[in-house]
C-alpha cells in the first residue's frame, strides 16, 4: 500500500474534522487490503480505515454496523466514512484483544460472554433492508476448492489429483451438513482476535463479512479458534450451555439432539478449517504475508481430530495426517 494512501487518508480526515488532525500512526493490516490507523484529536482516540475502493467494498461494514447497533450488539462508532474514497473513521475500542485475557481459570468467563453474543448476531439476517448473502452450496465450495489448490498443490508441492477418489463426496458432505442445520445471521469470523475487551466487556470488529447461515458456524469459530487450542474438557461444558441456550430461544428446534447439534458442529469445523489451511497458504505464497504459515499445524490439528470422529471422514483423517508428516518434517 503506498504512503500517497496514507497522506490521502491524512487529507481526507482534515476535511471532516474542524481542526487540523495529526499523527496518524499504522496499528496493523489484517488478512484483506485494510490498514488501520489510530489518532488522537481533540482529547479523543480514533481509529482510521484505509479501504482502497478497487480493492474492498466497505458498504457492507457499514450496513453490518448499522444492523448490528440496532440489536444492541457492541461494534464500533462510525463517525465519518467515504465509500468514494474508501476511508472511515470509527470510535477506538482499544488494542486488547480477547486472545489476550485467555487463560484456563479466565477461559469459562469470556468465552462464556462472547458465546452470549451469538443469538443477538443469529438474529440480524438483514443489512440495509436486504438479506444478507447466504453461506450456499457454491460458496462453500469455493472455499473448499482453496485447500487443494493452494495449501495442496502450492504449499505442499503435491497433486491434488490424488485427492479425487474421496475429495468430491467429502464436500458434498460437508455441504450438506452445512445447509441442514438452522440458517441464521453469522458473524464469519468470530474468534479472539475479532473480539475487543473494552472493560469487562466485550466488542465486535471486522464483521463485514457476515452471510446468513449454519448456526454452529460462530461457535466452531470461537471454539476452535485458529490463533489459540484449549483441551474440548474445557469446551465441552461451554457448548453444552450454548446448546441450551439456542433450544430455549427458539434459534434450533427443542428437539434437536445434542449427538445431532455435536455432528454440525464438527463437521462445520472441518469446513472452515479446511478453508482456512487454503487460505493462510494462499496469503503466505500469493501476499507474502507468511506469518499466517505458523498456524497452520494448529488448524491441520483440528482437522484431524475432527475427521478422526466420523467413519464417513476417515479418508481425510488418513490424509491429514499424512500432510501433518510433511509439514513437521519441512521444519
Amino acid at each position: 500500500m503506498s504512503d500517497s494512501r496514507q497522506a490521502a487518508l491524512q487529507q481526507w480526515l482534515n476535511r471532516e474534522f474542524t481542526s487540523p488532525v495529526e499523527g496518524l500512526v499504522l496499528i496493523f493490516g489484517d488478512a484483506s487490503h485494510r490498514r488501520y490507523f489510530r489518532f488522537f484529536h481533540e482529547g479523543s482516540s480514533y481509529i482510521a480505515v484505509d479501504a482502497p475502493p478497487e480493492l474492498e467494498d466497505s458498504a457492507p461494514f457499514l450496513a453490518m454496523t448499522r444492523a448490528y447497533q440496532q440489536v444492541g450488539l457492541p461494534v464500533p462508532r462510525v463517525i465519518h466514512a467515504s465509500l468514494e474514497l474508501g476511508f472511515m473513521c470509527q470510535s477506538d475500542l482499544g488494542d486488547s484483544h480477547l486472545q489476550g485475557h485467555l487463560t484456563p481459570g479466565q477461559l469459562p468467563l469470556w468465552y462464556g460472554r462472547a458465546l452470549a453474543l451469538l443469538p443477538a448476531i443469529a438474529s440480524v439476517t438483514e443489512r440495509g433492508g436486504q438479506p444478507l448473502p447466504a453461506y450456499d452450496a457454491a460458496f462453500l465450495s469455493q472455499e473448499l476448492a482453496l485447500l487443494p489448490q493452494w495449501f495442496i498443490q502450492v504449499h505442499l508441492g503435491r497433486d491434488p489429483q490424488q485427492m479425487t477418489p474421496w475429495w468430491a463426496p467429502l464436500c458434498e458432505l460437508l455441504v450438506a451438513n452445512a445447509l441442514e442445520q438452522p440458517q441464521v445471521g453469522v458473524h464469519r469470523d468470530f474468534h479472539c482476535r475479532n473480539l475487543m475487551v473494552t472493560g469487562d466487556a466485550l466488542a465486535l470488529i471486522d464483521y463485514q463479512g457476515a452471510l446468513l447461515g449454519p448456526v454452529t458456524y460462530d461457535p466452531v469459530s470461537l471454539l476452535k479458534d485458529c490463533y489459540v487450542k484449549w483441551p474440548w474438557t474445557q469446551l465441552e461444558p461451554l457448548l453444552r450451555s450454548h446448546f441450551q441456550t439456542l433450544k430455549q430461544q427458539g434459534i434450533i428446534p427443542d428437539n434437536t439432539a445434542w449427538d445431532r447439534f455435536l455432528r454440525w458442529y464438527h463437521l462445520t469445523g472441518l469446513q472452515r478449517h479446511l478453508k482456512v489451511l487454503g487460505i493462510f497458504a494462499r496469503l503466505s505464497h500469493r501476499d507474502g504475508k507468511h506469518h499466517y504459515l505458523e498456524d497452520l499445524p494448529r488448524v491441520l490439528e483440528y482437522v484431524i481430530e475432527a475427521a478422526e470422529l466420523y467413519p464417513e471422514t476417515g479418508e481425510l483423517a488418513r490424509a491429514a495426517l499424512d500432510w501433518r508428516q510433511q509439514l513437521e518434517a519441512g521444519r
